[in-house]
C-alpha cells in the first residue's frame, strides 16, 4: 500500500515591488495631474479675491478683498437667479428620476409589445445636437403656453436626462433578482408596490447616479434657459450670469465670484451622491 503524502501549502510568489525610479515617476504624474486639475478653479478663486478690476492683474499677490462678492450678493438679482435654478434643478432631478426609473424597471421585467423599440428610441434620441432641438422645443412650449415658466424648463431638461437615466437604471434593475418581486407578489403587493417598497431600496445607488446626472444637467445648462427664459424674475443662474457681459465691458470679476458660489450646491451634491456613484455606474453597465 502507497502512503499518502503530506499535502504542502502553496506558497505565494512575493508581490513585485516598484523600483524607486518608477514609484518616483508615478507620484511625479500623479502630483502633475492633481496640479494640472486643481488650477482653473484655484485661479477662478483667486481671481474672485481681487476686486473688480484685479483679473487684469492676476499674478499680484495683494489686494484681496471680498467686494466681488459683496457686490453681487447685495446689489445684483443672484439670490433670486439662484432660487430659479434650484426649483428648476430639483424639479428636473425629481421628476426626470420618478420618470426614468418606472421606464427602466417596466422595460426590465415586463414584456409588452414595442420594449426594445422604447429603449433604443431613448438611445437614438440622445444622439441629436442640443442646437437642433431648440427650435421645435420652442415651438412645442409655445403651443402649451410654457415658455418663461419654470415647468417648460423642467419639462424640457427631463427629455435630456431621461433617456439616458432610463438606459442605465434598465442595466441596474437587470441585476436585481427576479426571486424579489416574485415575492412581493406572493405577500400581496401590486406591481407598483413591489417596485416602490422592495426594489427602491435596493436601488439607491443607481438612482443616486441618474439624480446626480440629472442635477447637473439642469444646474449648468445655458442654451435652452437663455432661449426660454425671457422675464428677469425667471431668470437661472446661466442666463443671469449673461448680463455681467455687455458688448463694451465684461465683468470678470463678477463673473468670477458667481462662478465660485454656483459650483457649491453642484460640490454638496456631489458629495452626497459620491458613496453611490461608484456602485451606481458599476451595476448599471453590467447589463444592458
Amino acid at each position: 500500500m502507497s502512503t499518502a503524502q503530506p499535502v504542502r501549502p502553496l506558497r505565494h510568489r512575493p508581490r513585485e515591488q516598484r523600483s524607486r525610479t518608477a514609484s518616483a515617476a508615478l507620484h511625479t504624474a500623479l502630483a502633475v495631474a492633481s496640479l494640472v486639475s486643481v488650477f482653473p478653479v484655484a485661479f477662478i478663486v483667486f481671481v474672485s479675491l481681487r476686486g473688480r478690476d484685479g483679473w487684469q492683474e492676476p499674478t499680484r499677490l495683494v489686494g484681496f478683498d471680498v467686494s466681488n462678492y459683496s457686490h453681487i450678493l447685495g446689489e445684483t438679482k443672484f439670490l433670486t437667479w439662484f432660487g430659479n435654478s434650484v426649483i428648476v434643478a430639483l424639479g428636473a432631478t425629481v421628476l426626470g428620476v420618478l420618470i426614468a426609473a418606472t421606464a427602466g424597471y417596466a422595460v426590465s421585467r415586463m414584456r409588452f409589445p414595442g420594449h426594445r423599440p422604447l429603449m433604443w428610441t431613448f438611445l437614438v434620441v440622445q444622439m441629436f445636437p442640443m442646437a437642433v432641438l431648440i427650435v421645435p422645443l420652442y415651438n412645442i412650449l409655445g403651443e402649451l403656453e410654457l415658455l418663461d415658466s419654470y415647468t417648460g424648463l423642467i419639462v424640457t431638461y427631463c427629455s435630456i436626462s431621461v433617456p439616458f437615466c432610463a438606459w442605465m437604471l434598465k442595466g441596474y434593475f437587470d441585476t436585481v433578482p427576479v426571486e424579489i418581486d416574485e415575492a412581493g407578489r406572493v405577500d400581496g403587493l401590486t406591481p407598483f408596490g413591489t417596485f416602490w417598497r422592495l426594489i427602491v431600496p435596493l436601488a439607491r445607488p443607481g438612482l443616486a447616479v441618474t439624480g446626480f446626472y440629472s442635477f447637473i444637467t439642469a444646474w449648468g445648462e445655458v442654451a435652452f434657459a437663455t432661449q426660454f427664459m425671457s422675464s428677469e424674475e425667471h431668470y437661472t443662474l446661466a442666463v443671469g450670469l449673461q448680463t455681467f457681459v455687455g458688448q463694451q465691458k465684461a465683468e470678470w470679476g463678477l463673473m468670477t465670484a458667481a462662478a465660485v458660489l454656483i459650483t457649491i450646491p453642484a460640490a454638496l451634491v456631489f458629495f452626497v451622491a459620491q458613496r453611490h456613484l461608484v456602485a451606481g455606474l458599476t451595476a448599471g453597465g453590467t447589463k444592458g
